[in-house]
């Protein structure tokens, strides 16, 4: 087997883990922290915003250092550092406490989620750039599916924290083994290959290169355009995922709400899988646009509707956008850019994308405490993803002028 593909189910597993404990295992904390100490929603969402903001400000810096150092010392150290994070917030007794601990999973995150898994994959493939992408990110359906109820399982059999200080340490003996050993080469050069595991160098002439489609007119249009549009709809995103325990158990029950999450990580797990096989051919950008369109409708619909059946369809459809959303951006940047420095080209849009999307669970969590209710937040959530996918539209139609 060429080794890009055991490279791509390295990231595909510590997604899973990666996902579970950091955008999934947050909306778990917040439940739970604010179940056992009494604290407002708002101030452990604040906490959770940091974590974002933390690993908003370390990508564009994890990006150069996969690019010059390789991922595996990167991806060690976000290892280490996540896991710490989740162990140290079952610890807390006082709320200034849950600081420290979410900076450390933001320090573990940045490098565990999307940057650093699109920039350890991008130097592996060419004409396979969007399936293996695809296929590396789809392990954040998984951990959705399976994260939350593990997470709620161990809390609920063993306390807030013994719970978490052996979900912790499992993740912990997955994640460094696997790093340590699959993750060792930079790229197919390294093996004596080319992109995609063709020939040898030295039996084969290079591979014909498809150029990106960025040029020095229109780069920072292209580059920007995306980097806005991702992060207002992931920003709406990460929220709803935050919240979405807490939304839904009103409802459901916590046990109700749970299931919901996994089966709308299970929606998100299918949009990935059907994500691989077009990635290649699609139009990109196009495609983002119409997913933020169905990822608004449902938030609206929950906004309206605010029962049983609505929550159920409505989760599911945002879930399977959100199989899309967050797998798009790198391909995208990708696909218009090359592979060449991808890590800090993708790094940098992933800045501005994280840094926005931190925001989005103190947001939710300000206008709930706000508007007494979800709804009101809810509704200004879809005209925030639509003016996410007007942007996207736009952006690629002027640059194409350009």
């Amino acid at each position: 087997m060429f080794h890009g593909w055991r490279v791509v189910t390295a990231c595909c597993v510590i997604a899973t883990v990666a996902w579970a404990l950091g955008t999934f295992g947050a909306s778990v904390y917040l439940q739970a922290v604010t179940a056992a100490h009494g604290w407002p929603i708002a101030d452990v969402a604040f906490a959770v915003t940091l974590f974002y903001l933390v690993s908003a400000l370390m990508q564009r810096s994890v990006g150069r250092a996969i690019d010059r150092f390789g991922p595996r010392p990167v991806l060690l150290l976000g290892a280490l550092s996540m896991t710490l994070g989740v162990a140290c917030i079952g610890q807390v007794s006082e709320r200034w406490q849950l600081y420290p601990c979410f900076v450390l999973i933001g320090l573990g995150w940045s490098p565990l989620s999307t940057t650093g898994i699109a920039a350890t994959v991008a130097p592996w493939f060419e004409r396979h750039q969007g399936r293996s992408m695809a296929l590396a990110i789809m392990g954040a359906s998984i951990g959705a599916v399976i994260g939350v109820p593990i997470l709620q399982f161990a809390i609920r059999q063993f306390g807030l924290r013994e719970g978490l200080a052996i979900v912790a340490a499992a993740a912990a003996a997955v994640l460094l083994p696997l790093i340590a050993r699959v993750l060792r080469y930079r790229g197919p050069r390294d093996i004596g290959l080319q992109r995609d595991g063709d020939a040898s160098l030295s039996e084969a002439p290079p591979i014909p290169l498809k150029p990106p489609i960025a040029t020095a007119a229109n780069r920072p249009l292209l580059l920007w355009s995306a980097a806005v549009a991702f992060a207002l709809g992931l920003a709406m995103q990460v929220g709803f995922i935050t919240h979405h325990v807490t939304l839904a158990e009103p409802l459901l029950g916590t046990f109700g709400a749970g299931l919901l999450v996994s089966a709308t990580g299970g929606a998100g797990f299918a949009g990935r899988v059907i994500l691989a096989r077009i990635a290649d051919s699609a139009d990109v950008r196009r495609l983002a646009c119409l997913v933020m369109i169905a990822q608004a409708a449902a938030l609206l619909a929950l906004a309206l509707w605010p029962i049983v059946p609505v929550l159920i369809v409505a989760s599911l459809v945002y879930g399977y956008g959100i199989g899309h959303i967050t797998t798009l951006g790198p391909i995208v940047v990708r696909r218009e850019f090359g592979a060449a420095a991808f890590g800090a080209t993708y790094g940098a849009a992933a800045s501005v994308i994280q840094f926005t999307s931190a925001f989005g669970p103190a947001v939710i969590g300000l206008l709930r405490d706000s508007f007494g209710g979800y709804r009101p937040g809810l509704a200004i959530a879809s005209a925030v993803t639509l003016t996410a996918c007007a942007i996207m539209f736009s952006g690629g139609r002027l640059a194409a002028r350009t």
